[in-house]
């Protein structure tokens, strides 16, 4: 398995986009742009960025994490894994762990927080056609009652073909997908990425980060290899892969990311989990 260089990177890692994000003029036109809407202020949730609801519950490690000055919860994402199947399941969690978690014991219903889960995809979602496909509750049998839970869940793609978004919108997905930067936003952008490009603290986190999943993926796929020659290859391979999940669980890396790099599903990195009692 390959790895990038930090050097590589893009806008489309999340690594990177995550730093970015962190500016907050930046996020806050991002999410103004990808939403249609205006924003007065938002705030950083960066001590709770990781939500624990109980110890038997999945942790769940957001990339980035705000709220408006209404309480309105957003969580953006970069994804380049093509698993829709997996990506539509997570939406669910996401939505009922930040519900769990901003509901504490005894409080009303009506006080969860409005929420947007947004994933900016770089490859074609569901029809393949739009660039934008955005998710609420609403009644089967009269498709013009909506349920107005204040739970929205928004894929957008680089990939899209139709005319469906605005121009500013489209301007960003496109600079997302290779482009150059052609208005403000995007400038200010695409300087944020350079500065973070160029930023040691995180050219060395970024470094650790590497070197412990090709450490742990070497080493998985060399026990694989020795498992396989006893038991057979793709049962050693699969074993040694487990054991890398091992490990990086044992690091506190988040399952999504574990996924990622080993190729599991996030469901066999949860059972692994359970399995070493690592949940």
């Amino acid at each position: 398995m390959r790895i990038k260089s930090f050097d590589e990177l893009t806008i489309q890692d999340n690594f990177i986009f995550q730093k970015v994000m962190l500016k907050k003029p930046i996020c806050k036109a991002v999410l103004e742009r990808l939403l249609d809407i205006s924003i007065k202020d938002i705030v950083y949730i960066q001590e709770e960025k990781t939500l624990d609801v109980s110890l038997e519950t999945k942790s769940v490690r957001l990339d980035v994490y705000v709220n408006d000055e209404r309480g309105t919860v957003f969580n953006i994402e970069m994804q380049t894994s093509k698993d829709m199947e997996e990506l539509v399941k997570r939406t669910r969690f996401y939505q009922s762990i930040l519900d769990m978690y901003h509901l504490q014991k005894g409080q009303k219903y009506m006080t969860l927080n409005d929420s947007y889960i947004i994933f900016i995809c770089t490859f074609p979602v569901f029809s393949g056609n739009r660039h934008k496909y955005t998710f609420r509750n609403v009644c089967m049998e009269e498709h013009d009652i909506l349920l107005n839970d204040g739970a929205t869940k928004l894929f957008l793609s680089t990939k899209g073909k139709m005319d469906d978004i605005s121009k500013p919108l489209q301007r960003f997905l496109d600079y997302v997908d290779g482009h150059a930067a052609s208005d403000d936003l995007l400038r200010d952008i695409e300087s944020a990425v350079d500065e973070a490009k160029h930023c040691e603290t995180w050219r060395e986190e970024y470094s650790m980060l590497s070197m412990d999943h090709y450490t742990y993926w070497k080493e998985g796929v060399a026990e694989g290899r020795a498992e396989g020659r006893a038991e057979g290859l793709a049962e050693g391979k699969t074993e040694g892969k487990a054991e890398v999940v091992v490990q990086m669980l044992r690091k506190r890396l988040s399952l999504e990311m574990i996924a990622e790099v080993t190729k599991f599903t996030v469901e066999e990195v949860t059972t692994i989990a359970k399995e070493h009692s690592l949940m």
